[in-house]
């Protein structure tokens, strides 16, 4: 049987993002599927024109109807809008004991556009990363979950650090958004860090990436493989999906979610570093 996982995020009309990058990026890696909707959103590749919230009461209802009837092996959430959802999205991950959850703290769009309220950060800070087993955010949603700068790689370091504290198991701080040519990721656990490089490739077609990325690391964690294991093939995912862009849209293209099954894995140089934040 394959294993079956689940995603607690908004929906992408444009179909690059969100639910719709999930369940491809699934497909890919041969696990199975399911969904809990958050929000809907009126989206392409220029941007997000509109966003309706699901109710949380029906959010709760969708998680029940998984909860009581798959065995779901590993679990992420994407776009959770407010403090109200994330309760409940955090509250059915205990009642059903959704183990092997990814949090990707989606906060902004590509387009520029905030995809979570500023009073959430709180709950998403207090009520679902205790309950996390990976927390994968870029730049930006790090120092929101901060509250601090990070322009250098002691900064990031320092931020993994405070993020640990929050009682998740792992950091993944993703580099898309430093400078370089290497986009490097930063893996942290209580046991050990690692630095993941690839070269930066240079496109548009990067709508989605956080959301792909983070549905290949919980597809891989469904399957049993290590954190670190798991992050590795979903950085070779998503460079692969990024490297042989679609060219789809007149905005932020989409990524190729075929591209990894197409062409092969991407080369992921891997380097255990040492800190003197612990």
């Amino acid at each position: 049987m394959r294993p079956q996982v689940l995603t607690i995020a908004g929906s992408d009309s444009g179909g690059g993002a969100g639910i719709q990058a999930d369940l491809k990026t699934f497909q890919e890696l041969e696990v199975f599927g399911t969904s809990v909707l958050t929000a809907v959103t009126a989206q392409n590749t220029c941007g997000v024109h509109g966003v309706e919230a699901i109710s949380p009461e029906l959010v709760t209802q969708q998680l029940d109807a998984i909860g009581s009837d798959f065995t779901i092996a590993a679990c992420k959430t994407g776009m959770l809008f407010d403090a109200a959802r994330i309760e409940v999205v955090a509250a059915g991950v205990r009642r059903h004991a959704l183990n092997r959850l990814v949090v990707d703290p989606v906060m902004i769009a590509k387009g520029g556009a905030s995809l979570l309220q500023d009073s959430a950060v709180e709950a998403l800070k207090t009520s679902l990363l205790p309950l996390a087993t990976v927390v994968t955010p870029n730049v930006p949603e790090a120092e929101v979950l901060t509250g601090m700068r990070i322009r250098t790689f002691e900064d990031r370091l320092e931020a993994a650090e405070r993020m640990l504290t929050y009682g998740v198991r792992a950091v993944v701080l993703k580099g898309g958004h430093m400078e370089g040519e290497s986009a490097e990721d930063l893996v942290m656990t209580e046991s050990g860090a690692f630095i993941l490089s690839t070269p930066r490739i240079q496109t548009n077609d990067t709508h989605g990436t956080g959301c792909t990325f983070s549905a290949a690391l919980t597809a891989e964690l469904a399957k049993g493989y290590s954190i670190l294991e798991a992050t590795v093939t979903a950085k070779r995912f998503i460079q692969s999906a990024i490297s042989h862009g679609l060219d789809i849209g007149a905005g932020h293209g989409p990524t190729n979610h075929w591209a990894y099954a197409m062409y092969g894995e991407e080369d992921v140089t891997i380097e255990s570093i040492t800190t003197n934040h612990r």
